[in-house]
């Protein structure tokens, strides 16, 4: 049972039209394919924490599958150290032509704030792939290291895309 409170309060705003002031925000909309069977396996993936580990990312996850109040940690590397940054599934998405999740910051990890990933199916069977997220730094230590955690931000968001794009491919 999920026990930790999350580290910031606008719980959902990743999946609503717009996103939170006071915050850096990235949204990424990419074609990455076609069709239905293109937007299952997208959906799929992105369900099963792929994306994720497409990236790079270790996961760790209190399930196979995003479910509402799942808790996820995710370990990166920066140089020789291990940095786990924990979350927890706020939302989820399944309707015919739009599935994913969306995950907030837990205490420990660097930033405050949540992140979505979302695949999409257009009118015209384009499949996009959506990652969409807002944060800011945490703890102390993480505002000194602001420029770099933005450069590890693109640098993931760029690995998720890249691994969106092998999932519907």
């Amino acid at each position: 049972m999920a026990t930790a409170r999350l580290t910031y309060t606008e719980i959902g705003a990743t999946l609503g039209s717009a996103m939170p002031p006071g915050y850096h925000h990235v949204e990424r909309r990419v074609c990455v394919g076609s069709g239905e069977r293109a937007f299952r396996a997208l959906a799929e993936g992105i369900m099963r924490w792929e994306i994720q580990r497409g990236a790079g990312l270790e996961v760790r996850a209190a399930a196979d599958r995003a479910a509402v109040d799942v808790d996820i940690t995710c370990v990166t590397r920066v140089g020789p150290v291990r940095v786990p940054v924990p979350c927890r599934v706020v939302a989820v998405v399944d309707e015919a032509a739009r599935a994913g999740f969306a995950y907030g910051t837990l205490p420990g990890h660097p930033e405050r704030g949540e992140e979505a990933f979302l695949a999409e199916m257009g009118a015209d069977g384009e499949v996009w792939f959506v990652v969409r997220a807002f944060s800011r730094p945490g703890p102390w230590w993480a505002k000194l290291g602001a420029p770099v955690a933005k450069m590890m931000q693109k640098r993931v968001t760029d690995q998720y895309v890249r691994a969106g794009q092998r999932l519907a491919g």
